[in-house]
């Protein structure tokens, strides 16, 4: 018998639109499909689109979650900076609080993380699309 889809959200963004893509290369998000989408397998809440650089992941990686460093075993490359990734909700709260936030994508930010993380702050992060190429 064939495993069923896993549940994914309806894919609402944090402004209320359409999620949109974050990136594709890296192909990001849990379900590596591009978009910060989420659903009831997603215990980290990957849902925040965000445009690393280099004080982010070095801060990520001081608390504990080493987005830089290649791990084939996994097909993950490492992230550098300029990349477009899919961050848990609470590990991105987490390094902003530790002053080294990176820009937010709202419109590929999926809406789950207002949960966690309030709008007021994410729009203090937000990249405006223009400035992504």
């Amino acid at each position: 018998m064939l495993e069923a889809e896993p549940a994914k959200s309806a894919g609402k963004n944090v402004l209320g639109q359409p999620l949109a893509v974050c990136g594709c290369n890296p192909m990001t998000g849990f379900f590596r499909d591009g978009c910060c989408n989420t659903g009831p397998a997603d215990l980290g809440v990957h849902t925040i689109c965000c445009v690393v650089d280099e004080k982010f992941l070095a801060a990520s990686k001081a608390l504990g979650n080493d987005l830089s460093t290649p791990m084939p075993q996994y097909g993950f490359s490492g992230l550098k900076p300029g990349d477009r990734w899919c961050v848990c909700a609470a590990r991105w709260l987490q390094v902003q609080q530790a002053g080294a936030a990176c820009p937010v994508v709202l419109e590929a930010t999926h809406e789950n993380t207002l949960k966690i993380v309030p709008f007021e702050l994410l729009i203090q992060y937000a990249v405006i699309p223009d400035q992504l190429h």
